[in-house]
């Protein structure tokens, strides 16, 4: 079984490196890819956890996009995680995490709903100290009792419309693209139908996504079938995962909900080695 859209506690999963890979182990999941939203902070130890388990990795990333006004994730898979122009865009995510959250601080205040604006800027204890991000918010405002839930935190509050929402600054995808394919990565387009926007798909395409996420625990069957054909219309390779969390108000309760094909995942890393090799050719010349 294979499972490329997993987090840890280096963004907003609740579970560590090693406990992520203990539950894909649990799960019989030979293949995992932790995609992080927007930091490679857990990498380093999700690979010697797998080593250990002998489980095989991907190295990945989820970044978030920005198209026509709308947030549109981007997950990288094969990339260098220590690449250097990797590394730099990241310090430019965090910086805009930071400004956005505290923007959204200060309309909760507006609106009587205090929390604790040291506690949240402080990050989450995870792998990734200065990593921030709505989450956090949510659960501030869980421990506040201002919600019941996290999940009506962002339905009242931090989602798009929310009486707290704060847009975010961030790359177009075709940009995104671009700085995977810099990292030595290949860019699939994640979970396309809670997008909710195919007439984007084509022209996100042209800019070189490599792969489309048509295997996903949010897309039912047909809406797999859908993206498969779509997938295959654009001459994109597919990939899959479950967006486990580790939270129950979050995704699904276990690594490997969503299996990823074999001969889809084949030919993903067939993807990967191409583009590797043509850049190698290119180098050279």
């Amino acid at each position: 079984m294979i499972d490329l859209h997993l987090h840890t506690t280096a963004s907003d999963g609740r579970s560590s490196p090693e406990d992520l890979v203990q539950a894909a182990v649990r799960a019989r999941l030979d293949t995992i890819s932790v995609t992080d939203h927007d930091t490679v902070a857990g990498l380093d130890r999700v690979a010697a956890a797998c080593a250990t388990a002998e489980v095989e990795w991907v190295p990945g990333i989820e970044i978030t996009a920005i198209y026509e006004d709308v947030d549109v994730h981007v997950l990288g898979y094969f990339l260098d995680h220590h690449s250097a122009v990797l590394t730099e865009f990241l310090d430019a995510q965090v910086t805009d995490r930071r400004r956005r959250v505290r923007e959204m601080i200060d309309k909760l205040d507006a609106l009587g709903l205090h929390v604790d604006a040291d506690e949240v800027l402080g990050g989450h204890g995870g792998l990734d100290a200065r990593w921030i991000g709505r989450p956090l918010l949510a659960r501030a405002l869980l421990r506040a009792r201002h919600v019941r839930t996290t999940r009506e935190a962002f339905d009242l509050y931090l989602a798009e419309n929310g009486a707290a929402w704060v847009p975010r600054r961030a790359p177009s995808p075709q940009d995104v693209v671009t700085l995977i394919h810099e990292a030595g990565g290949i860019a699939s387009l994640a979970h396309p139908g809670l997008m909710g926007h195919d007439e984007w798909i084509p022209p996100i395409a042209a800019s070189g996504l490599d792969a489309l996420e048509a295997y996903y625990s949010e897309h039912s069957p047909e809406m797999t079938t859908h993206y498969r054909i779509l997938a295959e219309r654009l001459g994109l390779a597919m990939s899959g995962g479950s967006d486990y969390h580790g939270d129950p108000a979050h995704g699904p309760a276990r690594p490997g909900s969503v299996s990823l094909p074999a001969a889809a995942y084949e030919a993903l890393k067939q993807r990967s080695e191409a583009a590797r090799e043509a850049r190698r050719l290119t180098k050279s010349l």
